[in-house]
């Protein structure tokens, strides 16, 4: 079925920037709403950032917003989070997450999940 695969983890300094890239198998990828999860050893996971079928419109968690963008390209089937200004509380396995309705990504109900990328941001 809908198949998600993150890459693009890693390690980085703090104030450092990465990419994440979450590659989607869907015949109907422009159909798909699109979002960022991401869990912490002993944290429960939490919403980072959502995007809708067309990229016009985004949502972000408080923490992440001013320093994340969540993007999208329709004609690679791919989505994107560019992590800037990251500190050591980004520190988290993320994942990637599809849904046909947008609120279903933003309230952690979505129906596919990839099965995750480490970041880690060292001091």
């Amino acid at each position: 079925q809908v198949q998600l695969v993150e890459s693009g983890g890693g390690l980085v300094q703090a104030g450092g920037s990465l990419r994440l890239s979450c590659a989607a198998s869907i015949s109907t990828f422009s159909n798909y709403a699109m979002g960022w999860f991401r869990q912490a050893p002993g944290k429960e996971r939490e919403f980072v950032a959502a995007i809708n079928w067309i990229g016009g419109r985004s949502h972000y968690a408080n923490s992440v917003k001013g320093r994340f963008t969540i993007s999208r390209d329709n004609l690679q089937n791919t989505v994107y989070l560019q992590m800037n200004s990251l500190k050591s509380e980004d520190t988290a396995a993320y994942y990637c997450a599809a849904d046909l309705q947008l609120n279903r990504i933003v309230g952690g109900t979505c129906g596919y999940w990839g099965q995750g990328t480490q970041v880690t941001v060292s001091s």
